[in-house]
């Protein structure tokens, strides 16, 4: 960690409290004139930071700029678990991630992004990630279960998103299988997971948890081709302080908590029942071939079983479903 890492440590410790500069400098061995340094630099990354002469340096309740001490603060006990690592700038936190698994990164390796400019969802589509207003992370695992596991993740990663969003902010969440989170209606979360595979043992050589969630709206609005299907968290209101950082370390306590134990499913049942899909007429999508169903339910393993047309019944493991306007 570089000094101005440590300043900002210690004055996220002590958020909305003035720290003297001789306290800093002793604190972490250096002059006052480093300290004043790494102040500096902090306030051009957009920190809110005053300074006032006899009381020192404080760090405003209203900033709320990403960083590893604003993040790691909020995991408690778990935060020897994450090695965080926030950057201003990426093309896509799950990218990063694969090349730093591919390196041999350990597993609970943390990248964030404030900003990607390659963000990316499932099927190849792009994700959304302007500045300042979500949290776009990813997440290294190296799970010792089987490939098919794979699917658990995500499903685990839903249930952590959602129950992390009604703790931080109170908004009620829902999930639409297999791999989003909807508030009022609207899509606010999109979860990639990828992966390296062991052919020899047919089991993962990692997995990339990739997560996404629009915290607030952007000023200008979202783009126009998705803005009639996605959200945000918090809609016509103020967020809560340090909204963003709560979020990703609730989301991954909650997660960790699932992970410990995937084989046994304890979120299956959350899970199941978040889902509104079930009892909606959908359209079944895969590939060019678009099938009319009805949802019937989500298994224990997180299949989707539909009903289609012709009342063949199927579970589906992957794919993608639209939902279609209900009919009796």
């Amino acid at each position: 960690m570089d000094l101005k890492d440590q300043v900002l440590e210690t004055l996220e410790n002590n958020k909305g409290g003035y720290v003297s500069g001789n306290e800093l400098a002793d604190k972490l061995f250096v002059s006052r004139n480093a300290v004043w340094k790494a102040v500096k630099a902090l306030q051009e990354d957009g920190h809110h930071i005053s300074a006032v002469t006899n009381k020192g340096y404080c760090l405003g309740n209203d900033s709320d700029i990403l960083s590893k001490a604003s993040i790691e603060k909020h995991l408690g006990q778990l935060g020897g678990q994450f090695n965080v690592e926030v950057r201003k700038t990426l093309t896509s936190t799950n990218t990063v991630l694969k090349e730093k698994a591919a390196s041999g990164a350990p597993e609970g390796t943390v990248v964030v992004a404030e900003v990607q400019t390659g963000g990316r969802g499932r099927l190849g589509r792009n994700f959304y990630s302007p500045g300042g207003t979500g949290i776009y992370f990813s997440v290294l695992l190296r799970p010792k279960g089987r490939a098919e596991e794979v699917t658990m993740i995500t499903a685990a990663a839903a249930v952590a998103v959602a129950e992390a969003i009604e703790a931080v902010t109170g908004v009620g969440a829902g999930i639409k299988w297999v791999n989003d989170v909807y508030c009022r209606g609207k899509k606010v979360c999109g979860i990639l997971t990828e992966g390296a595979f062991d052919f020899e043992s047919g089991g993962m050589e990692y997995a990339v948890l990739g997560i996404g969630v629009n915290v607030t709206a952007p000023d200008s609005g979202f783009p126009e081709d998705i803005a009639d299907k996605v959200g945000a968290v918090y809609e016509g209101a103020a967020p809560a302080a340090e909204a963003r950082s709560r979020l990703i370390a609730e989301i991954l306590t909650r997660f960790a908590a699932f992970y410990e134990s995937l084989s046994g499913k304890r979120f299956i049942g959350a899970y199941q029942a978040r889902s509104f899909v079930v009892g909606r007429d959908v359209d079944v999508i895969a590939g060019d071939t678009v099938r009319r169903a009805r949802a019937l339910r989500v298994d224990d393993d997180c299949r989707l079983v539909v009903r289609y047309e012709d009342d063949t019944v199927e579970a589906l493991s992957s794919g993608e479903v639209s939902i279609r306007p209900y009919s009796a």
